[in-house]
C-alpha cells in the first residue's frame, strides 16, 4: 500500500526546483494540460503547479484546478515513477467540470507510467 501524503515533501517549493524541470523535461499533454517532468534522485515525486492568471482568469477556478490536480496527484504518486512534476494547465479549463478534468489526469497519469516502466 502506498502512502497517501501530500507534504512539504512532495512539492516543488523552490524557483530551482522548477528551473530543473523547465531545463530538461519530457512533456505530456492533453486538450487542457501540458506536464512537464525530469527524474530526480530522491525516491519521493514531486508536484508543482505554474497555473497563469492569463489561462485561468478567476481565483476561485484556479484554486479548484489546483485542489483537483493535488488530490489526483497525491492518490497516484505511488504509482509514478520518481519524478518532479510540473503541471500547466491552457485556456478553457475553467469551463470544464471536476470528472472530465480528473478523467484527462488519469489519463496522463497512465502515459506517464507506461513510458517509464522500460
Amino acid at each position: 500500500m502506498g502512502n497517501y501524503e501530500f507534504n512539504r515533501e512532495s512539492r516543488l517549493l523552490t524557483p530551482g526546483h522548477f528551473k530543473q524541470v523547465f531545463d530538461h523535461p519530457s512533456r505530456y499533454g492533453s486538450s487542457h494540460f501540458t506536464i512537464l517532468i525530469t527524474s530526480n534522485s530522491d525516491k519521493n515525486n514531486r508536484l508543482g503547479m505554474a497555473i497563469a492568471k492569463k489561462r485561468v482568469k478567476l481565483a476561485v477556478q484556479r484554486n479548484r484546478v489546483k485542489r483537483l490536480v493535488r488530490e489526483s496527484f497525491r492518490l497516484n504518486q505511488h504509482k509514478l515513477p520518481a519524478v518532479d512534476i510540473v503541471v500547466m494547465v491552457k485556456s478553457g479549463i475553467d469551463q470544464l467540470d471536476n470528472e472530465v478534468i480528473n478523467q484527462q489526469l488519469e489519463k496522463i497519469w497512465r502515459k506517464i507510467i507506461q513510458r517509464h516502466k522500460s
